[in-house]
C-alpha cells in the first residue's frame, strides 16, 4: 500500500459514527456539506436499522451487521426446529419497532405465521398475558435490559417458561445484565432466573471462531491475543474487530480505485480527489461494493451497503450465556453446535399446542374377554336348542311349547351376536364399515330382543288367559296363535327399522372432548374423539323404539305379576318365565341408564351393554331350560305321573285353599266354584240319607217278602230322587247310570195300581204283583248300589254285597267336598 495513505481515521463523527480518510491537501468540510455530497462513508459500530434505507443513505457502509441482520438468522433457526407459528413482543422504541417490521417482511412468504404482535411501553404483563391467551409458544422479543427483567417477571407469573415455551431476544445485553435491574421489579431473583432459563440470544459475532489466516496474515485468535495485550487494563469493546476490518476495507477500496485510475485514465490521480469530485466518488463506491476478504470478524462482504456478517446464538444456561450456534449470512447457513442447546423438555418446544386427536377405542383385552363369554353363551344356547329338538316329543317338553322355546333360543343367540358388533369400532374397521355396522347391530339386537322376549311374553299371556278366564268353558290357545303374536311384534319392529333406515339412516359421527395432557409427558395435548352411530332425529327414533319396547316390557311384567302364583307341572316354566321378565326389565332399565351416563367412556359403556345382554340372555335361557333338563334327567316320567294341577290364589283369608276340577284350557271363577261346592256337599248329604233308606227297604224285603204289597209309594219316590241326583252329578261327563237305564227300559207303575188290560190274564204275569216287585227290587237295588254310590263317594265298586253297612266302608264316611276331574292336557 502506498505510504502516502495513512490507515487512521482523521475524524469520527458522533452522529454518523463514520471513518473519513484525509488526503494530502484535501480540505476539511463541515458535516452538513459532507452529508449532502456523494462522499462514501463507512461505520464500524452503527447498528441502527434506519441507516439501511438506501434511498436516504446510498453511500453509507458499515462493517458491523445491523440489528436487522439478525432476522435472517432467526428465520433459519425457526426453520431448523420447524417452528411455523410465532409471536412478537416489542418495546415501543423506534429501533425495536424497525427490527420487528423487517422481521415481518423476512417471514412473509416463508410459511411462518406471526400469530400475534404485541407491544408495550412500560408494563409488559398485559401483552404477555395476551400472548399466552393466543397460545403463542415461540416469542420473538425486542426490548432493552430494563424491560427484559420486567418481561421475564411477567412470564414467570403467567407460567410462560419451561419446556413449553421458547424466548428469543437480543443478544447484545451486557454480561450479568439482570443484576443491574432486578431491584426495579417486584420479582424475586430465583423466579427471574427460572423464567430466563433457556432463552436464546441473537447478536453479531465479535470475532470469527474459525482458525483461518485473515487478510492481515493473523488468525482471529492471534489478533485477539495481540489486542488484549495492547489494550492492557482498558475496557474491551466488542466493536474492535469490526474497526480493524474497517481499516482494511478502506485500504482495499483505495487500492482498487488506484488500479482502476491507472488502467483507464493515466492523467487523473487519486491525489486529485476533492469532496465535489463526483467521478472519483463513484469509483470509490463501486470499489467498496466489490469488497470481499476474510477478516477477523469473518468474511467481509457488502450487499447494498450492509455487512453480510456472522450471527451468533447464545443460550442462557445455569446463570450464564453459552454459545450454541452461528449463522453465516454470506452462505445463508446455520450451524448448531452439537448437543449445546438444552431444552427443558425431552424435545424442543412446539410452536403451538399440538392437538393430537386420539380415538377412544374399546380395549382389546376387554373385547376378547367379553367375546369369550359371548361364545360360551352361544354354545350353551346351541346345547339347549339341541336338547329341545331332541326331546320335543317328550310330554314335559311338548307341553311347554317347543316351537316357542326355539324362538327364545334364536332370540338369545341373536342378542349374543350383537355383542361382537358393538365391540367393533374405528380401531378395527374402516369408517364406511362402521356405518354399516351401526345399522346391522341395531337390527340384530332389536329383532333378537323381540324374538326371545316376545315368545316369553306370548307364553306368559297364554297362562294368564287360561287362569284368569272368568267363563267356565274350554279355551284352547294353540302355538300357532302364539306364533302370530310374535310375528306381529316382529312386524312392528321391521316397520320401525325400515322407516328409520329409509328416512333417517344411522351414520358415523365423531364427538370431540376437552383437551387432556399427554400421559407420556410430551409437549402435546390429547383431544379425545369418540365414534357414535347417530342421525339427524336420533332422539325421535330412540323415543319410538324405547316406547314400544317399554310398553312390551310393562305388559310382560304385568302378565308375570298376574301369574305369579300359578304352579303347573304341565306348564312348569310359567313361573320361570315370570322371573325372566322381571330380570330383563330391571336389567334393561339399569343398563340403559348407565350406558347413557357413560357415553364418553367406550370401555365402560361396551362392558355394561355386553354384560346386560349376556346376563339377560343367559338367565332367560337357564330359567326356561335348566329345570326341564334336570327333571328329564332325574325323573323322565314326571310329565305323565302327575297330570293334575293346582291353582292357588290368596283371598281375603290366608288359609282358604280350594281344589277344583279344570282342564289345561279352562278355569272357573271363585264365586261359582264356591256355589258348586256347596251344592255338591248338600247333595251328598241327601244321598247318604237316601242310601240308608234304601238299605232299610232292602233288608225289610229280604226278611218279609210278603210285606212287599204294603211298601209305600214314597219309597219308590226316593228311588227316583236317587236317580235324579245321580243324573245331575254325572251329566257333565255324558255318563248314564245303570239304574236309570234299567228304569228307562222298564218304567215302574204306581204302587198298588192295576192295568185293566191285564185283568183277564194270569195273575202270575202281572208286573205289579208282589212276586214281580220283589224280583225287580232284588235286581235293581244291587245294581244301583254298585253302579252309582262309588262315583259319589259311597261304597266301593268292589263291594260284594249292597247290604254292607255304610260304616264298614270308607266311602260311606263323610268327606270334605271335593270337585275332581282328570286333567286332559293342553
Amino acid at each position: 500500500m502506498p505510504s502516502a495513505w495513512r490507515r487512521v481515521p482523521s475524524n469520527l463523527e458522533t452522529s454518523w459514527e463514520c471513518f473519513f480518510w484525509k488526503l494530502p491537501g484535501a480540505k476539511r468540510q463541515s458535516v452538513e456539506v459532507i452529508s449532502d455530497t456523494e462522499l462514501t462513508k463507512l461505520s464500524f459500530a452503527a447498528t441502527t436499522p434506519e441507516l439501511a434505507d438506501k434511498k436516504k443513505y446510498p453511500y453509507f457502509f458499515r462493517t458491523v451487521p445491523s440489528d436487522n441482520a439478525v432476522n435472517p438468522a432467526i428465520l433459519q433457526l425457526l426453520k431448523y426446529y420447524q417452528w411455523k407459528r410465532v409471536g412478537t413482543l416489542t418495546q415501543d422504541v423506534q429501533r425495536f419497532s424497525e427490527v420487528r417490521n423487517d422481521l415481518t417482511g423476512v417471514l412473509y412468504g416463508e410459511d411462518i405465521e406471526i400469530s400475534d404482535t404485541e407491544s408495550f411501553s412500560n408494563d409488559p404483563c398485559t401483552s404477555v398475558k395476551k400472548l399466552k391467551g393466543n397460545d403463542v409458544r415461540i416469542i420473538l422479543g425486542q426490548f432493552d435490559e430494563e424491560m427484559a427483567v420486567k418481561v421475564f417477571c411477567c412470564a414467570y407469573d403467567e407460567e410462560m417458561y419451561g419446556s413449553k415455551y421458547q424466548w428469543i431476544i437480543p443478544g447484545w445485553y451486557e454480561n450479568l445484565w439482570w443484576e443491574s435491574w432486578i431491584n426495579s421489579s417486584q420479582c424475586l431473583s430465583k423466579n427471574l432466573l427460572a423464567a430466563m432459563e433457556g432463552y436464546i440470544g441473537v447478536d453479531f459475532e465479535p470475532l470469527s471462531s474459525k482458525m483461518i489466516k485473515t487478510i492481515s496474515g493473523r488468525t482471529p485468535q492471534q489478533y485477539e491475543k495481540e489486542y488484549n495485550a495492547k489494550r492492557g487494563d482498558g475496557q474491551s469493546s466488542k466493536f474492535h474487530g469490526y474497526a480493524y476490518d474497517g481499516i482494511w476495507v478502506i485500504a482495499k477500496t483505495l487500492q482498487r480505485a488506484m488500479k482502476y485510475l491507472n488502467a483507464t485514465n493515466k492523467h487523473q490521480k487519486i491525489e486529485d480527489f476533492n469532496y465535489t469530485n463526483h467521478r472519483l466518488g463513484k469509483i470509490f463506491l463501486d470499489a467498496m461494493n466489490e469488497t470481499n476478504f476474510f477478516g477477523v470478524t469473518g468474511q467481509v462482504v457488502f450487499r447494498n451497503g450492509e455487512r453480510m456478517g456472522t450471527i451468533k446464538f447464545t443460550q442462557f444456561q445455569e446463570r450464564k450465556e453459552v454459545k450454541v450456534g452461528e449463522y453465516n449470512a454470506v452462505a445463508d447457513t446455520l450451524e448448531i453446535i452439537n448437543n449445546s442447546i438444552r431444552f427443558q423438555g425431552l424435545e424442543p418446544p412446539k410452536d403451538k399446542t399440538i392437538i393430537q386427536e386420539e380415538l377412544r377405542k374399546i380395549s382389546l383385552p376387554l373385547y376378547s374377554i367379553l367375546s369369550a363369554l359371548t361364545i360360551l353363551g352361544m354354545i350353551m344356547a346351541s346345547a339347549f336348542l339341541f336338547f329341545n329338538i331332541k326331546n320335543r316329543n317328550q310330554k314335559l317338553i311338548k307341553m311347554s311349547s317347543p316351537y316357542m322355546n326355539n324362538l327364545i333360543i334364536l332370540g338369545g343367540m341373536l342378542s349374543y351376536a350383537s355383542i361382537f358388533l358393538f365391540g367393533l369400532d374405528g380401531s378395527f374397521v374402516s369408517e364406511k364399515t362402521f356405518e354399516t355396522l351401526c345399522t346391522v347391530r341395531t337390527w340384530i339386537l332389536t329383532v333378537g330382543y323381540t324374538t326371545a322376549f316376545g315368545a316369553m311374553f306370548a307364553k306368559t299371556w297364554r297362562v294368564h288367559a287360561i287362569f284368569k278366564n272368568v267363563k267356565m268353558k274350554k279355551k284352547i290357545i294353540k302355538d300357532q296363535k302364539l306364533l302370530v303374536i310374535v310375528g306381529g311384534m316382529l312386524l312392528i319392529d321391521l316397520c320401525i327399522l325400515i322407516c328409520w333406515q329409509v328416512v333417517d339412516p344411522l351414520r358415523r359421527t365423531v364427538e370431540k372432548y376437552n383437551m387432556e395432557p399427554d400421559p407420556a409427558g410430551r409437549d402435546i395435548s390429547i383431544r379425545p374423539i369418540l365414534e357414535h352411530c347417530e342421525n339427524t332425529h336420533m332422539t325421535i327414533w330412540l323415543g319410538i323404539v324405547y316406547a314400544y319396547k317399554g310398553l312390551l316390557m310393562l305388559f310382560g311384567c304385568f302378565l308375570a305379576w298376574e301369574t305369579r302364583n300359578v304352579s303347573i307341572p304341565a306348564l312348569n316354566d310359567s313361573k320361570y318365565i315370570g322371573m325372566s321378565v322381571y330380570n330383563v326389565g330391571i336389567m334393561c332399565i339399569i343398563g340403559a341408564a348407565v350406558s347413557f351416563l357413560t357415553r364418553d367412556q367406550p370401555n365402560v359403556q361396551f362392558c355394561i351393554v355386553a354384560l346386560v345382554i349376556i346376563f339377560c340372555s343367559t338367565i332367560t335361557l337357564c330359567l326356561v331350560f335348566v329345570p326341564k333338563l334336570i327333571t328329564l334327567r332325574t325323573n323322565p316320567d314326571a310329565a305323565t305321573q302327575n297330570r293334575r294341577f293346582q291353582f292357588t290364589q290368596n283371598q281375603k283369608k290366608e288359609d282358604s285353599k280350594t281344589s277344583t276340577s279344570v282342564t289345561s284350557v279352562n278355569q272357573a271363577s271363585t264365586s261359582r266354584l264356591e256355589g258348586l261346592q256347596s251344592e255338591n256337599h248338600r247333595l251328598r248329604m241327601k244321598i247318604t240319607e237316601l242310601d240308608k233308606d234304601l238299605e232299610e227297604v232292602t233288608m225289610q224285603l229280604q226278611d218279609t217278602p210278603e210285606k212287599t204289597t204294603y211298601i209305600k209309594q214314597n219309597h219308590y219316590q226316593d228311588l227316583n230322587d236317587i236317580l235324579s241326583i245321580r243324573n245331575f252329578t254325572d251329566s257333565k261327563d255324558g255318563e248314564k247310570a245303570i239304574l236309570k237305564n234299567h228304569l228307562d227300559q222298564n218304567p215302574p207303575a204306581q204302587w198298588g195300581s192295576s192295568d185293566p188290560s191285564r185283568t183277564s190274564k194270569d195273575p202270575i204275569e202281572d208286573i205289579n204283583s208282589p212276586e214281580h216287585i220283589q224280583r225287580r227290587l232284588s235286581l235293581q237295588l244291587p245294581i244301583l248300589h254298585h253302579a252309582y254310590l262309588p262315583s259319589i263317594g259311597g261304597v266301593d265298586a268292589s263291594c260284594a254285597s249292597p247290604c254292607v253297612s255304610p260304616s264298614a266302608s270308607p266311602r260311606h264316611r263323610h268327606v270334605p267336598p271335593s270337585f275332581r276331574v282328570m286333567v286332559s292336557g293342553l
